[in-house]
């Protein structure tokens, strides 16, 4: 592992930092040198009291050299037993030394190079072939014995994760220097290799240091050395800091009597502290090849969205998704609350010690802390600010996590949608009816109504037939927050009506970029001469994420259709586009996504080349089989294409989508039983992803059984009643049969769906004459 030299020592004097001149000459500001990391020692010189409190904390600590003094598991000869496996955690020559199974499933002794956190567990971070560091799935429970800690377990206790697992410690998804390096070292560089397939992963400092969050600190502390040679300096401007996250609005929390309810004296205008925490603190992926400090977080990194299996439908937190995305649907965000009013950014810890005291700085504890509010007795879990509006979820075994998205627990939503509530997360006992009867019986009118959206997922995640119009209400409230906005807008793309299309128009403009990004994956879909003139000026977009969303959507659009300024504005949005895919190389989703990109540009070769690249550094990435199968058809080698996609399904074969595009091959060869079998497989491996029935059920009736593709695609309708798709099918597959009723019936549910399509009332006018 390379490391940059020792921190420079730079001795300035405290009141060059914090008083500097107040009336600088004209021309004093220091000359504007590179922005280079100089350590955080340097910045201790100054900020004593700063470094103080960040000595010791997580960030501090998020990691070490494996040193008697930073390792805490148990190194013993302890052991633990997993999947047949037997672990041993031993010392030798002044190292700390586990023996496990390695890639090939042999037991094998590793040296543990580093530490991962601290509290309340700890992971050990190995060195293994070409420069990779990966994380041990064994974990130690850094806990107190008396709350079940101090012991090692496994964070996959309830699986079976052996060497051939993804999951394994050795393999692709525990992989130090891609998932886990850029929010536990600062000024990290990936330095990855494609060519040679190895890293060089480099780092200013180990752990999360100060330029981790304030950035680069050359010009900052010229700027303070030429305040200590009683040079002038301008106090304004930026203090030669690369971000400013200290709020410099003069705001104050102000309490408003009326409400007990803190407001702040001036609107945020600033996210720049809130972004900067989200960096690590969300769960995204990168889409640059370099982080500019101050730069919004969408420029650098793609935020999740509110999706299905990551959160549950009214947005809490269900995977491991952490806490940007749930703070982000606040009232808390709304009114201008960040991380720091409640977090002491230095220590990391609570700024007033305990939760709910941080609750009543801004919320007065008369009007909140009662029994009048709360209905519990005071002292118990249930009088908890944080227990009723912030439930936590348990993470990697014993990491219990808080949901941020302050919400008020609804019992309710929980009968109407099926998710969690604070009350019967502490009342198990209980049913969801009594929860929400008693909610009832204390607030009743007054209950502030629930926000739009979480009915509209729900909604749009079950096929529901009312999705569509859910989802344009929740997009154009201008009380959803702008990630659920953003989740709708994504939504949206499943149903390109005039409504939808309409909403999506409005959101393409929105302030929110994330809003802005979802609208144009999902006009995307649209032929491409409309896309033109929606999306060209999204290519010009002041947020990356815009920017690459708009190039990969206006790939395929043909140079004739373009100005030749937006054509060289399209080469230069795809060139971020594959810059941001090489950024991340040592994965084969970008190298997908560059193959994806390049058949879409019609380049079948490079197209094919990038898939072969993704599947030499991961043989078991299953999706490059099925692209570069594609690949194949566009060039005419049907046969080798089959080869890649029985490969595929030997390697997953209860992947649906590998399924289907053997079934889909097998009939363009015209081998119509083999491909009906495929079909089928893949619609009952996925019975609730529509897409899957619908191309079995077409499949039936092209082969002449046009009875059972009705059947099947009937059932797949009334597990998905929104899909219009199915309903088309069904219609015209009806029709053609001569059962005009049943078709005609389906006909109009489509219309009631997509009233504004002409070729649907068209449709139902043909089945309304033959129906006499």
């Amino acid at each position: 592992m390379t490391k940059a030299v020792p921190p420079l020592l730079v001795l300035c004097l405290l009141a060059a930092c914090q008083r500097p001149a107040s009336e600088p000459a004209p021309g004093s500001k220091p000359a504007r040198v590179a922005l280079d990391f100089v350590g955080g020692d340097s910045c201790a010189a100054c900020h004593e009291l700063e470094a103080e409190r960040w000595r010791g904390s997580h960030h501090d600590l998020a990691m070490q050299e494996a040193t008697a003094a930073s390792v805490l598991g148990d190194f013993d000869d302890a052991e633990l037993t997993y999947a047949g496996v037997t672990s041993r955690f031993f010392r030798r020559d002044g190292g700390f030394y586990v023996r496990t199974d390695g890639p090939d499933g042999e037991p094998t002794d590793y040296r543990i190079a580093y530490t991962f956190g601290v509290e309340p567990l700890q992971q050990y971070l190995i060195e293994l072939s070409h420069g990779r560091l990966q994380a041990l799935s064994i974990c130690w429970d850094s806990r107190p014995a008396a709350a079940g800690g101090q012991r090692w377990f496994h964070l996959y206790a309830g699986e079976r994760v052996t060497h051939d697992d993804p999951l394994h410690w050795t393999g692709r998804l525990q992989n130090w220097n891609f998932m886990c390096a850029e929010c536990h070292s600062t000024n990290l560089r990936k330095n990855f290799d494609p060519v040679a397939r190895r890293y060089d992963t480099t780092w200013s400092e180990i752990d999360v240091s100060c330029e981790a969050c304030h950035g680069p600190g050359s010009r900052h502390v010229a700027w303070a050395e030429a305040g200590q040679r009683g040079e002038p300096v301008d106090a304004q401007g930026d203090l030669g800091l690369a971000v400013i996250l200290r709020d410099r609005d003069g705001a104050a929390w102000l309490m408003d009597p009326a409400s007990g309810v803190a407001r702040r004296s001036v609107p945020r205008t600033s996210q720049a502290q809130l972004e900067t925490c989200a960096r690590c603190h969300a769960r995204r992926s990168v889409i640059a090849p370099d982080y500019e400090h101050g730069r919004p977080l969408a420029d650098s990194h793609r935020p999740a969205l509110l999706e299905e299996g990551l959160y549950h439908a009214d947005g809490q937190i269900l995977d491991e998704v952490y806490v940007y995305g749930s703070f982000l649907q606040s009232r808390m965000h709304a009114a201008g609350v960040t991380c720091g009013d409640c977090h002491d950014p230095h220590s990391a810890e609570l700024t007033s010690g305990e939760a709910d005291a941080s609750c009543s700085r801004c919320h007065l504890a008369d009007r909140f802390d009662s029994p009048e509010h709360h209905f519990h007795e005071p002292g118990s879990p249930g009088a908890s600010c944080v227990e009723c509006h912030m439930p936590s979820r348990l993470y990697m075994v014993v990491d219990d996590r808080r949901d941020h998205s302050f919400r008020i627990p609804r019992p309710g939503l929980s009968l109407a949608l099926g998710v969690p509530n604070a009350c019967n997360d502490c009342h198990r006992e209980r049913s969801v009816e009594w929860a929400a009867a008693a909610a009832a019986e204390w607030y009743g009118a007054e209950r502030v109504p629930p926000p739009a959206y979480p009915g509209a997922l729900h909604a749009a995640w079950a096929g529901a037939v009312d999705a569509e119009a859910r989802l344009i209400d929740a997009l154009a409230d201008p009380e959803t927050p702008g990630i659920a906005r953003a989740s709708a807008a994504a939504l949206l793309g499943g149903y390109l009506s005039r409504a939808a299309l309409g909403a999506l128009r409005q959101a393409l403009r929105d302030e929110d970029p994330l809003v802005r990004a979802a609208a144009v994956a999902s006009v995307e879909s649209l032929a491409p001469e409309p896309e033109v003139g929606l999306l060209v000026p999204l290519l010009s977009d002041p947020v990356r994420l815009v920017r690459l969303t708009a190039a990969r959507a206006l790939a395929a659009t043909q140079p004739g259709a373009m100005t030749p300024l937006e054509r060289d504005a399209r080469a230069a949005a795809l060139e971020e586009y594959r810059q941001a895919q090489l950024a991340n190389a040592d994965r084969p989703e970008a190298l997908a996504n560059l193959g994806a990109l390049e058949a879409a540009l019609g380049n079948p070769g490079a197209a094919g080349a990038a898939f072969r690249q993704a599947l030499e550094i991961d043989p078991g990435f299953v999706p490059a089989y099925v692209n570069l199968a594609d690949v194949y058809r566009l060039e005419g080698r049907d046969a080798e294409g089959e080869d890649l996609l029985r490969a595929a399904v030997g390697l997953a074969p209860d992947a649906p989508a590998v399924r289907q595009a053997l079934g889909l091959l097998l009939v363009r060869r015209q081998r119509t039983t083999e491909a009906l079998a495929q079909l089928e497989r893949a619609a009952s491996l996925a019975p609730d992803e529509p897409r899957y029935a619908y191309v079995y059920g077409v499949a039936l009736h092209s082969s002449g059984d046009g009875a059972r593709a009705v059947a099947v695609l009937d059932a797949a309708h009334r597990r998905s009643p929104g899909d219009r798709a199915l309903l088309q099918a069904l219609a015209t597959i009806s029709r053609d049969l001569g059962e005009t009723g049943k078709a005609l019936a389906y006909a109009r549910a489509l219309a009631a769906l997509s009233p504004d399509d002409p070729g649907v009332r068209q449709l139902v006018l043909q089945l309304e004459r033959l129906a006499g």
